[in-house]
């Protein structure tokens, strides 16, 4: 499999905030059901934005290890990853209040 594509890239930038989310669950909210934690996180825009920003944080490893690796491609669509949910970011913080 070629690695040096944006849409891998673009993968791997989805999933790991998707397990900094899961992992964000069980240190602080273990006590709560799953899928009340998710509704919660849209419902709730503090807490929300709070843990798709940390979430987030997580594409700076997959980021610059494929920047290291001299990857750009794969790194570019990590980018474009990082830009979506920075969106989704914003919406959850300010619009869907």
């Amino acid at each position: 499999m070629k690695r040096n594509v944006p849409i891998f890239g673009l993968a791997i930038g989805i999933l790991f905030p998707m397990i900094g989310v899961i992992v964000m669950y069980f240190v602080k909210f273990k006590g709560v059901p799953f899928a009340e934690y998710i509704v919660s996180l849209f419902s709730n825009g503090k807490l929300g934005s709070m843990v798709l920003s940390l979430s987030a944080l997580l594409n700076i490893i997959p980021f610059l290890y494929y920047t290291n690796k001299r990857l750009d491609m794969t790194a570019r669509g990590i980018m474009v990853a990082t830009l979506l949910y920075f969106v989704l970011f914003v919406l959850i913080k300010f619009v869907w209040n």
